[in-house]
């Protein structure tokens, strides 16, 4: 396709994100959550664009959207190309959903220009990825990988409803969520995102492959020292929980800054009674630590809690420490990962890898499929922000990267691979 047409092709892209920020729970905001009824509009919007291509549209019992665009074989292979519909409060025209509409405009690119490619291609667009309305996230792709258990299903909302009965108000069947489940066809999956950081802009790039996402380590630290008179209590007989949290805060932030790529933030402190005049008995501290190599955030993490029981046991605190989540790093599929670097190349971008220090869907389908994702560069780093946007060159060269994808896989052993075990598994059912 000459440059000119991914130009286009890149602004109708921009043009549609723009669109789907529209329909949003919030006037004058875009907040679209699990299975808000806004999504319908989501659902019936994408379709409009998909159906004249001769996709076939469904929506499964977990709300994700699919459009599979099939392959002139019966019995092809398939790839997943796509990302998430929803969206955090008061956010952005692009995280989650620039991956769905990229996946569109490659489907219509190849209805434009047909190449008879060996594999099939479904557009996904996951009901949820951000953990807002329930507390937990990555529903929609848990769906796909079969990890719906009764447990999520009763959680409830703000509101007291429950996941189950959120998937019934929104008219599908949470006894059947079976057929949101990975096919046998499915050989890979693609997603294209926003990095949401100023990496790739320092560097001057449009586009990386990713190449891990990296493990989350997330505690609650409790410092308890004594209340007290702020006035007539002196310094060197201050049991001050607050002041022990300050001094850890600022040792967490050094610890982090001695160890390459490891972040450490402390984003939450709340200390008690609260008050001006009392020094603080109480002192609740997060702490969200992430490397993409876990014995390295293990090691970070057990520095930072002897770190907190030295500065506890020095100012006569007592501590208690809760791990909330202890995710391990998701490798993407190295094969996959080489063909989008390659990809990035024909397009006639520098090629890079960067690893995700956020969570995204590919985390969760890689535990099923061969998972690849694509970052572009987020202007100023900034997302889940109305003032989040992107590039249109940079959304054209990810166009162009995905043509390329999708050449490279259709000539990789992996196609070749995925048939040869179709064939064989067709063989095995006669």
């Amino acid at each position: 396709m000459p440059a000119d047409n991914y130009h286009a092709a890149a602004l109708l892209t921009i043009e549609r994100c723009r669109k789907l920020a529209t329909f949003s729970e919030e006037d004058g905001a875009t907040t679209r959550t699990f299975l808000a009824p806004q999504m319908h509009d989501c659902h019936r919007q994408l379709s409009r664009w998909l159906e004249p291509l001769g996709a076939e549209i469904r929506i499964d019992n977990a709300g994700n959207f699919h459009a599979l665009y099939p392959a002139s074989a019966v019995h092809a292979p398939r790839l997943l190309i796509g990302s998430h519909l929803d969206t955090v409060p008061n956010a952005g025209a692009f995280d989650g959903i620039l991956g769905v509409v990229v996946g569109i405009a490659l489907v219509e690119s190849l209805h434009a220009d047909p190449r008879n490619l060996p594999f099939a291609m479904e557009i996904i667009g996951f009901s949820e990825e951000e953990g807002v309305r329930f507390g937990i996230p990555f529903i929609g792709s848990r769906a796909l990988a079969g990890q719906i258990d009764a447990e999520l299903l009763a959680r409830k909302d703000s509101r007291g409803i429950s996941v189950k009965a959120a998937i019934e108000s929104f008219g599908l069947d949470p006894a059947d969520l079976a057929n949101a489940h990975l096919t046998a066809e499915t050989i890979g999956y693609l997603e294209f995102h926003i990095e949401q950081g100023p990496v790739l802009e320092e560097m001057n790039l449009p586009l990386a492959a990713v190449d891990a996402i990296a493990g989350q380590t997330r505690m609650e630290f409790t410092f308890t020292g004594r209340a007290n008179h702020a006035g007539t209590t002196p310094m060197h007989l201050r049991r001050d929980a607050l002041a022990g949290a300050a001094e850890w805060i600022g040792a967490v932030e050094e610890a982090a800054g001695e160890t390459p790529s490891l972040v450490a933030t402390v984003g939450q402190i709340e200390s008690k009674p609260g008050a001006t005049n009392v020094i603080a008995e109480t002192a609740r501290a997060s702490l969200d630590v992430r490397h993409r190599d876990d014995p390295v955030r293990a090691h970070a993490v057990s520095k930072l809690l002897a770190a907190a029981k030295e500065i506890a046991v020095r100012r006569n605190l007592s501590l208690k420490c809760k791990t909330l989540l202890e995710q391990s790093s998701v490798p993407m599929d190295a094969r996959l990962t080489e063909i989008a670097e390659k990809a990035i190349e024909c397009a006639g971008r520098k090629p890079h890898r960067i690893t995700s220090g956020a969570g995204h869907d590919a985390m969760v389908l890689a535990q099923r499929v061969p998972a690849a994702m694509i970052f572009l560069r987020s202007p100023g780093g900034i997302s889940h922000s109305p003032e989040e946007r992107v590039e249109v060159e940079d959304v054209a060269k990810a166009l162009e990267t995905g043509a390329h994808f999708l050449d490279l896989l259709a000539a990789s052993r992996i196609i070749q691979r995925g048939a040869s075990s179709k064939a064989a598994q067709l063989k095995e059912n006669e």
